[in-house]
């Protein structure tokens, strides 16, 4: 999917805060899903990587949602009831994620916010599911998330088809005649190279040359290496996390690779360029969802999280703000917590404004518009390529 334009997309977003947050709607009877009943905090539950090799995603993801918490609360909350954040580790494992969403659904959750490693995320959706319980995703977005027509489940993120789509007209308007493709073998980073691999099927410019797969957690990547400098690419795409992905970068260029590089949306974090090297690092491409720092007039929003947190914001920090404005301007369409009935207000909502542009989500429960940009790294993170 080509860039979408998301000038004053920011401003309308943020504008939009105050009137989502209306405290009208009495009392509510019926509830059902994990949270229940009508009085208390409206609990928003987040399972997100706060410990392990993706732990530096956590707390951007975190402070995002946390921010958008606090100013739903300073509007007068919604549905005359305040807004809770509650977060669980999720390490980026599916054990551990799926006992945070269990934890999530004892504390009563009415609505999922949480989710960045598509592996992990996949054994929440059936957790979530049989307590009825809505899930707005901001960040896991491999398609096996799609596959079983979770009717709770929801996308805020661009697909892996979007991007790998995107990855691939970027190599093809670079001018690569040879790919070859790397990922860790997790459904996230899998899921983007087969679909890269199939949309280049068809191309009779661009062929891919080299399909590896590296176990996440190791450091000697060096058979991968090999593999790929005997197939002679001109560009190579890791679709993994920032941890392997700066580890491959390095190991590429001390082997003498000198061709393109680019990675997918989990690596980019400035770990990414510390793991490699900055010099190794510079020129890479990636894949990304929109950044703080890559909206166009997205300062203002920085300063914010930046006065709130005394930390700049990072990658899925904008995703998860939005997270929260989506459940609570469904909650307030709902007029109720009622998981099934913030389903549906979910699947009506048509023009909000988020960081993306204006949601409207698909019959599969992604989004309509919105996609990847392409970032390069210079000097010491990742930038809009210009």
């Amino acid at each position: 999917m080509m860039r979408t334009t998301r000038v004053g997309a920011v401003a309308a977003a943020a504008g939009a805060v105050l009137a989502l947050t209306s405290c009208g709607g009495g009392g509510i009877t019926g509830d059902s899903g994990s949270g229940g009943g009508d009085t208390g905090d409206i609990v928003l539950g987040m399972v997100t990587p706060l410990s392990g090799s993706s732990a530096a995603i956590g707390p951007y993801m975190k402070n995002g949602a946390q921010l958008a918490v606090n100013e739903a609360n300073e509007a007068g909350g919604v549905i005359g009831r305040q807004v809770k954040l509650v977060a669980e580790d999720g390490a980026c494992d599916p054990k551990t994620a799926a006992a945070a969403a269990a934890k999530l659904v004892t504390a009563g959750t009415n609505v999922s916010v949480g989710g960045y490693c598509s592996s992990a995320t996949l054994p929440t959706l059936s957790i979530f599911g049989k307590a009825n319980i809505p899930m707005i995703i901001p960040a896991a977005n491999s398609n096996d998330l799609l596959k079983d027509q979770h009717k709770n489940v929801f996308l805020l993120n661009g697909t892996g088809a979007q991007q790998a789509q995107a990855a691939l007209d970027f190599m093809k308007k670079s001018g690569a005649k040879a790919i070859a493709l790397v990922d860790d073998n997790t459904s996230y980073s899998k899921d983007i190279t087969t679909r890269t691999a199939e949309d280049a099927k068809g191309d009779s410019a661009l062929k891919v040359v080299s399909r590896e797969s590296v176990t996440a957690g190791e450091s000697d990547y060096s058979a991968a290496v090999t593999a790929i400098l005997r197939a002679n690419p001109d560009f190579v795409y890791w679709t993994g996390y920032y941890q392997e992905g700066g580890l491959l970068i390095k190991q590429l260029r001390a082997a003498g690779y000198k061709g393109d590089v680019m990675v997918a949306d989990g690596s980019v974090d400035k770990q990414l360029i510390t793991i490699a090297g900055k010099d190794n690092a510079q020129g890479v491409f990636a894949t990304m969802t929109q950044t703080p720092q890559t909206i166009p007039g997205g300062d203002a929003w920085i300063a914010k999280y930046k006065k709130a947190f005394n930390a700049d914001p990072g990658p899925y920090s904008t995703q998860s703000y939005d997270a929260v404005r989506v459940a609570v301007e469904a909650i307030k369409n709902a007029g109720s917590t009622d998981g099934t009935k913030v389903i549906t207000a979910l699947q009506a909502i048509d023009g909000f404004p988020i960081f993306s542009g204006k949601l409207k989500f698909t019959p599969e429960h992604t989004l309509s518009e919105g996609g990847f940009d392409i970032l390069v790294v210079k000097g010491d993170g990742f930038v809009l390529n210009k």
